[in-house]
């Protein structure tokens, strides 16, 4: 790729509104991942009590399993949301780059 082109792009206001929108994005979507999981470990740490409190009488299935499987799915919805807002507001602002450059 042209140096021209790359300049192109980076003085481009859709690709710096990319930049700038997906990387506060994945910066909120990771803090809140990491909140999660230290949640989760810092309770281990801190009152493991807590996490070998059986669901019910007489049950060997502890609340730390269903927590612990919830911390999983968490990264999964985590991940679902973030391929969501790419594949649409991301992808839209990908293309109006692309298309200012061809037009140039």
């Amino acid at each position: 790729m042209k140096q021209e082109t790359i300049q192109k792009i980076i003085n481009n206001p859709d690709y710096q509104e990319l930049v700038k929108k997906r990387g506060s994005f994945s910066i909120n979507l990771s803090i809140a991942m990491l909140v999660i999981y230290f949640a989760f470990i810092l309770t281990i740490a801190f009152d493991p009590s807590l996490l070998a409190t059986p669901l019910s009488e007489g049950s060997v299935t502890t609340v730390g399993i269903p927590i612990g499987i919830l911390v999983i799915i968490s990264a999964f919805v985590l991940t679902g949301i973030y391929t969501k807002r790419a594949n649409g507001e991301f992808d839209d602002l990908v293309a109006r780059v692309k298309d200012s450059i061809k037009e140039a």
